[in-house]
């Protein structure tokens, strides 16, 4: 049992679980009826992404004081007791099922799911 980190729309793995998008907007010109199938995901979980005026500073960074500005606006936004009590969630429930979680970036290092990995880890998830 663990949480994978994905990214939306690759291919899913052997033993996945639920596919949870933690992104702020749908996948733009997909069918909702689509999303599952077309590996997307299963459940739309829009709390654990970056509110819109933080991803937009992650999308521009390309510095690494840059990136550093974001990680640091993401981290306080997940520290909030709603966010927190979303991450102590799928801690838990890495230990009882297999889920993933996951954004659309290309690369991980800069996408907050890099961060989230990190957040998870430190609430105890088993992480794959």
């Amino acid at each position: 049992m663990a949480i994978r980190i994905v990214r939306l729309g690759s291919p899913r793995l052997a033993d996945e679980g639920i596919r949870i998008g933690t992104v702020r907007r749908p996948p733009r010109g997909v069918p909702k009826s689509e999303f599952s199938s077309q590996n997307w995901y299963d459940v739309w979980f829009p709390n654990l992404a970056p509110s819109i005026e933080t991803m937009k500073i992650g999308q521009g960074a390309s510095t690494p004081a840059q990136w550093s500005a974001f990680v640091r606006k993401y981290r306080s936004e997940m520290a909030t007791p709603e966010a927190s009590h979303a991450l102590d969630l799928l801690a838990a429930l890495s230990h009882h099922t297999n889920l993933s979680v996951g954004c659309y970036c290309a690369d991980e290092a800069h996408c907050h799911r890099s961060v989230l990995r990190e957040l998870l880890v430190q609430k105890g998830a088993r992480i794959e």
